[in-house]
């Protein structure tokens, strides 16, 4: 098992990598600005599918989740 300080230093890496520093950035903004289910949405994804397009399918969520509320 890695530790904690391996487990964010490889995240952040695969983030950046795939986003870029700036979306990878964004992305850790949203996750810790609202409430958010990982397990709930990672369920949802289709693993074939672009990051694009399961980042729509995020935002799609978090509205519907948002006017829910």
């Amino acid at each position: 098992m890695i530790t904690d300080t391996e487990v964010r230093v490889k995240g952040v890496q695969i983030l950046s990598q795939y986003l870029g520093d700036i979306e990878m950035e964004r992305f850790i903004a949203l996750i810790q600005r609202e409430p958010f289910d990982y397990t709930q949405w990672r369920q949802h994804i289709d693993i074939d599918e672009s990051i694009d397009a399961i980042s729509k399918k995020a935002m799609l969520l978090r509205n519907k989740e948002m006017r829910d509320a």
